[in-house]
């Protein structure tokens, strides 16, 4: 038996919570995105950026705000981030009136830190990576007695990650792959918990870039790393280890798990404004990116890849259509 973190019903029950608060969001298809990829690959694209904050993490956040008590809602929530789970947080801490404060490591995406400000939320900056902003992030949810909401070691969260295939399935049920980026595997996990509950056919793959593959290594070799080198511009899936509530499900239950270049990343965010003129973060393009690089693999398949966030900042942005990477 799989050993999958949660229970289909825990999905459902985030659903219900969710849909008070975020609509569904489309999935389209692009002929040139299929003519693009070829080998008579059809290829839809879920639209998370379409979202609140522009990426998927607010499921995610609303999924675990929306199960908490009054009580801890009332003393607040903490988490550490670069960005998108802290905006994620923020939108959900303003909506149900919740304090929120978000740790971030030191020179972190300016952008995503004004948005959390700007949502009401108290932004830290402290520690060199996300690991060490992590470790602050914990000793202050002690010492101030809030609650700690990992962005993947809680099962709110994944969850709330698990509607998107939820929502996939519905709007796409002939869909024979789903690809995603891997991170701390929120996306990858709730597809697998989806899949095994709906359609058991259907083929869940995690894709990493090859700057920051803990994911993927740990896959590979059935054990759960930590302390991996991690050099990438998918600054929301450079995570250098694998982690404690997602790794069995993870190493049960993907069917492949397959690594892109940054190179093969930029290109994938400049054709995916191309051809379908919406703006990716660069881990809102590995999906395309991992499409393309493996396309004969999924040769006469329906593909369904997530526009997991849109929060590309406009210095990255420049960089990307300048070909400077």
């Amino acid at each position: 038996m799989p050993r999958n973190p949660i229970t289909f019903e825990q999905v459902l029950a985030a659903r219900e919570r969710l849909r008070a608060h975020l609509t569904e969001t489309p999935a389209r298809r692009y002929p040139l995105l299929d003519a693009l990829v070829g080998h008579d690959v059809r290829v839809v694209v879920k639209h998370e950026n379409h979202l609140p904050i522009q990426s998927f993490k607010v499921r995610n956040a609303t999924s675990a705000m929306t199960a908490l008590d009054a009580a801890a809602r009332a003393r607040g929530v903490i988490a550490a981030s670069t960005g998108n789970h802290g905006q994620g947080l923020a939108w959900a801490g303003a909506r149900l009136g919740v304090p929120v404060t978000i740790v971030v490591p030191e020179g972190n995406n300016p952008d995503k830190g004004a948005a959390i400000r700007a949502m009401g939320a108290t932004l830290i900056e402290t520690g060199a990576t996300y690991d060490a902003a992590a470790a602050a992030c914990a000793t202050l949810a002690e010492e101030r007695g809030m609650t700690l909401v990992h962005s993947t070691n809680n099962a709110d969260v994944v969850a709330g990650a698990a509607t998107i295939t939820l929502e996939f399935l519905e709007q796409v049920p002939e869909l024979d792959t789903i690809i995603l980026a891997l991170g701390g595997g929120s996306q990858t996990v709730g597809a697998i918990v989806v899949r095994d509950a709906v359609k058991p056919s259907l083929r869940v793959i995690g894709a990493q870039s090859e700057g920051a593959k803990a994911q993927y290594e740990s896959w590979r070799e059935r054990q759960r790393l930590t302390g991996r080198p991690v050099r990438t511009i998918a600054e929301d899936v450079a995570t250098g280890r694998a982690y404690e509530l997602t790794f069995d499900a993870l190493v049960d239950g993907m069917n492949d798990c397959l690594l892109v270049s940054d190179a093969e990343i930029a290109d994938a965010i400049r054709e995916m404004i191309r051809c379908t003129k919406n703006l990716p973060e660069a881990a809102g393009a590995i999906g395309l990116a991992t499409v393309r690089r493996y396309a004969e693999r999924f040769a006469g398949q329906t593909v369904g890849i997530v526009l997991c966030g849109g929060n590309l900042d406009g210095e990255m942005l420049r960089r990307v259509m300048n070909r400077e990477l």
